[in-house]
C-alpha cells in the first residue's frame, strides 16, 4: 500500500515504522506526514502519543463520521531551535464535499522527539 501521507513510498517503510513504534520522527515534516496518515488510518492512538499533553484535547481525535481524505501537500518547514513550524494543506471530502484544511503547525522538541503543540 502506498503510504497517504503523500511521499510516493510505501507506507511499510515510510509512515509505518512511526506509527508502530519502531522509529521516531526526528522534523516536524515527517511528524506532519505521520499524523495525516494516522487520521487517514484512524490511528488516535499515534495522534495522541504525538501530541503536547498541555494542548492534547479531552475529545475524540477520530470520528466515525464519512470523511475520505484526499491527500496532503507540505507548504513549507522552518526549523527553529527546539521548535519548528510547518506548513500544509489537506485536502478531503465529507458526504461528497470536497474541502481544504490550510493549517500552519507548531512543533515542539524534547529529547529528539518531535511533537505537534498547536495549528
Amino acid at each position: 500500500m502506498m503510504c497517504p501521507c503523500g511521499s510516493g513510498k510505501l507506507f511499510d517503510t515510510c509512515c509505518a515504522p512511526y506509527h508502530n513504534g519502531a522509529a521516531i520522527a526526528a522534523t516536524a515534516e515527517a511528524l506532519m506526514r505521520s499524523r495525516y496518515s494516522a487520521y487517514v488510518l484512524g490511528n488516535e492512538t499515534y495522534l495522541r502519543a504525538t501530541w503536547d499533553e498541555r494542548t492534547l484535547p479531552a475529545e475524540r481525535l477520530v470520528h466515525d463520521d464519512p470523511t475520505k481524505w484526499l491527500g496532503l501537500e507540505v507548504k513549507q518547514h522552518t526549523p527553529e531551535g527546539d521548535t519548528a513550524t510547518g506548513r500544509f494543506v489537506a485536502r478531503y471530502k465529507i458526504v461528497g464535499r470536497a474541502k481544504r484544511l490550510h493549517e500552519v503547525s507548531r512543533c515542539g522538541q524534547d529529547g529528539g522527539t518531535v511533537f505537534y503543540v498547536e495549528g
